[in-house]
């Protein structure tokens, strides 16, 4: 009667529990090691310092917005790249350790053969480049490579067409200006990207860098090492939030996931064995032994499984980065970061989970007097627990409350509200499970008990064993609850965003740049405008500011600057204008009527925002409007846009009327239909997010609800024995198998629907102002998805179990 001879026996003469559990277990160890690799990641991330390897300190700007105070204190990504002063070089050169100071500048030019980049020259002093013939750039001259020294080429630049001559060649691709024309010609004038800073002989990085940051007085910030990476690639930071956003945030859901669907898989296994417990107990087996017998199985399979599972977590970490940097979310140079950290946590929240929940399932088993043991073994019985029934009523009245409170706000506000709906409505499915399922037995048992003798069976089946019922119902919520809220929400968003853009987009053609291009000329709209039959012509900057979002925290909007009049633009676009007058006055703007919800800003009111490139302004709101998704959530003029971008290009042409023949030298065209086409392309990433991670969810749950079916029905062999030594066919046998797991998959079904359209409809009602939309082909696969993995995973180890024709004694 040791516990270590129990727990052996229990692994060689029970190996169906066995195997399922640790089916549970690697699947949660998979899913919390891939989290973990992925936070750890973009914790870790970094990228190569790129030009500034030949410059040991760069100063720049701080690439994040901060708002808040105190405890409250928290920053956000600017949209594009935030720009220093140019009069700060002269500051950072007289650092006692500095040999020099040099500007760097970088922006998109469009050349004889197509887009380049444009430097300024002093910049190659640390980038390396060198002259292959002729001399450096003066006034009105560049150097260029692919030319010819003293030819003339023309370049479209942000501040218009220009002809410069040549007066040297490079090897290197892209053209280079004077440090004034580079400045003049960027689109930013008298703001510079950079500032390399080279030291003296025998002046150490670290001596300079704090030299730097006392002179400049903390305007700007210095990097080193490693940091000039993100100098060179400021998209490194979003890419940090974009991983550590999945790793973090997804990550705890998942976690939490895995671990409640674990947990509910090994209670399960543990409470087919009362009967076992029971008799232990008659024999004078003590609780402690079965506790340790318990406590034993969980250590023979536990940590196994958990090394197993972090190997496909491993490699589903790094196919998801791989994805990521396929869509241009993460930059190509960084790697995945994996150390024993996240390994280690996620094997040891897997022990801590198996053995937590091997000893609650055992508890009362291991209590309890034999002739009870043996009672309540033979016969189900359906007790309140004083713990969890309590809890799970509040989750309920928690889960309502949120409901509520979701429905009577808007925005960003009403969404974050909802997100709490499924995760307490889920909470209350796993704690009130045998009541749960108890519920939805005798409710869905109801059409049964007509539809003959093995539908009549298998509703008093469902009624009886209700515990059993619930281990198999729970992982099928989880999987429809969270799966239909993940992918629904993008096809909620995109219904809208597809049905504003129908209705308000009354332009004839859309012109956007030639693929690869920084973006259209300069004099695009004035050349459009005069364009025959064309009767107004808007050109639009598109890009995102930051604006006050839920509880004060800047949240990113879609912003378009406007070239042309308010009459031009109302030609070209529908934006269903609510309230107040729409107007292009530089200081003014228009915004989306639930932004300006968000806000808590009104017609005349100053809506503080971050501009592009983090920079503060407080325009004056003239008049809200109502397809903001659809279109674009901010609108105002292109001068107040276009000093605070990286591409001062306008990204599109609007006309009403002209045709395509006639507007073809001027970019790309297409008709109203195929601009639409396009857009949905552009929202293919957040869509591809949100069905990745629905996938991940739910098939986790997904599998562990097969899993747990065949257990249920490998557990169940003597009762399928004891049937067919009653005269029951092997077809009525199975007939009733599989009502049984109909009644499963369709209360699951039913719950899980129940708890995503409690969460989806006051979040889509708050962000877009209509109800979620639910494609009925989409809900169908999921729904058909579940009835026939629940009718596979009982028909298989049935038949399986009837080959045998006898009975387990």
């Amino acid at each position: 009667m040791r516990p270590n001879g129990l727990a052996r026996a229990a692994l060689r003469f029970r190996p169906s529990a066995f195997v399922g559990t640790f089916v549970a277990l690697v699947m949660a160890a998979a899913i919390v090691s891939a989290c973990g690799i992925l936070l750890e990641t973009g914790v870790r991330a970094e990228v190569p310092p790129g030009r500034y390897a030949g410059a040991p300190v760069v100063a720049a700007a701080d690439q994040r917005a901060h708002y808040g105070r105190g405890d409250s204190a928290d920053s956000e990504p600017v949209p594009d790249r935030a720009r220093l002063d140019a009069a700060l070089v002269a500051k950072a050169a007289i650092a006692p350790g500095a040999r020099t100071a040099v500007p760097d500048v970088t922006f998109p030019v469009t050349g004889p053969h197509g887009p380049l980049d444009a430097h300024n020259w002093s910049a190659t002093a640390f980038t390396g480049e060198c002259l292959t013939a002729g001399r450096a750039p003066g006034p009105g001259e560049v150097v260029l490579s692919r030319a010819e020294a003293g030819t003339r080429v023309t370049l479209t630049t942000p501040d218009g067409t220009h002809t410069y001559r040549v007066s040297g060649t490079t090897a290197a691709p892209g053209v280079w200006f004077t440090d004034p024309e580079a400045v003049r010609l960027s689109g930013h004038p008298g703001r510079i990207d950079a500032i390399a800073v080279l030291p003296k002989p025998g002046v150490t990085t670290g001596t300079l860098a704090a030299q730097v940051a006392h002179a400049l007085g903390g305007q700007a910030e210095i990097h080193t090492g490693d940091g000039r990476g993100t100098v060179a690639d400021p998209t490194l930071d979003e890419a940090k939030e974009v991983l550590t956003g999945i790793g973090g945030s997804f990550g705890g859901i998942a976690t939490v996931v895995a671990m409640f669907t674990a947990a509910g898989t090994i209670a399960l296994a543990v409470g087919q064995r009362a009967r076992e417990f029971a008799l232990l107990r008659a024999i004078g087996t003590t609780p402690r032994q079965i506790r340790r017998t318990i406590a034993t199985e969980t250590l023979l399979a536990a940590p196994l499984a958990a090394a197993l599972g972090c190997l496909p977590g491993t490699a589903l970490a790094a196919w998801w980065l791989d994805q990521l940097r396929d869509r241009g979310a993460v930059p190509e140079q960084v790697d995945l970061a994996v150390s024993w950290i996240p390994l280690v946590s996620a094997t040891g929240a897997v022990l801590l989970t198996a053995l937590l929940s091997g000893y609650l399932a055992a508890h009362r088993s291991s209590r309890i007097k034999p002739g009870q043991a043996l009672s309540e073994a033979s016969v189900e019985r359906l007790r309140v627990g004083w713990i969890r029934t309590p809890l799970g009523l509040a989750a309920v009245a928690g889960g309502c409350v949120c409901a509520a409170l979701a429905a009577s706000l808007t925005g960003e506000d009403a969404a974050n509200a909802a997100l709490g709906v499924v995760v307490l409505f889920m909470l209350a499915v796993g704690l009130l499970g045998p009541l749960v399922a108890r519920a939805c037995a005798a409710l869905f048992g109801l059409p049964l008990r007509g539809a003959g003798a093995s539908a009549a069976l298998a509703a008093a089946n469902s009624r009886t064993n209700a515990r059993r019922l619930a281990s198999a119902i729970t992982p099928i919520v989880l999987a429809m609850a969270f799966s239909s809220v993940l992918v629904f929400l993008h096809t909620s968003e995109d219904h809208v965003t597809a049905q504003q853009q129908r209705d308000g987009i009354t332009a004839d053609h859309i012109v956007t740049a030639p693929d690869g291009g920084p973006g259209l000329a300069p004099d695009a709209v004035r050349r459009a405008a005069g364009t025959p039959e064309v009767t107004a012509a808007v050109g639009l900057l598109k890009t995102s500011v930051l604006v006050p979002g839920a509880g004060g925290a800047l949240e990113a909007a879609t912003a378009q600057g406007v070239t042309g009049s308010a009459r031009d633009l109302a030609a070209v676009q529908d934006l269903d204008v609510r309230t107040g007058r729409l107007s292009l006055t530089q200081g003014e703007i228009a915004v989306d009527a639930s932004l300006a919800d968000t806000a808590d800003v009104r017609v005349g009111d100053r809506l503080h925002l971050r501009l592009p490139d983090g920079t503060k302004a407080a325009p004056r709101v003239v008049a809200t409007y109502g397809r903001g998704l659809g279109l674009a959530q901010v609108t105002l003029s292109r001068a107040d846009l276009a000093g605070h971008v990286t591409s001062a290009y306008d990204t599109e042409l609007w006309t009403k009327g002209g045709t395509t023949a006639a507007l073809k030298t001027l970019g790309t065209v297409q008709d109203r239909s195929g601009y639409t086409t396009a857009q949905s392309v552009d929202r293919e990433l957040n869509a591809w997010a949100n069905n990745l991670m629905a996938a991940v969810l739910g098939g986790f749950a997904a599998v562990a609800a097969v899993n747990t079916l065949v257990m249920t029905v490998l557990d169940r062999r003597r009762e399928l024995g004891t049937l067919r030594l009653i005269g029951s066919t092997r077809r009525q046998v199975m007939r009733m198998i599989r009502w049984e797991a109909l009644l499963v998959a369709l209360a699951g079904i039913a719950l899980g629907t129940a708890i995503a359209l409690a969460t989806l409809v006051p979040m889509m009602n708050g962000l877009t102002g209509q109800g979620p939309y639910i494609p009925p082909l989409t809900y169908g696969a999921f729904a058909g998805t579940i009835v026939a993995l629940g009718l596979t995973a009982v028909t298989l180890p049935a038949k399986a179990a009837l080959r045998r024709e006898t009975l387990d004694e």
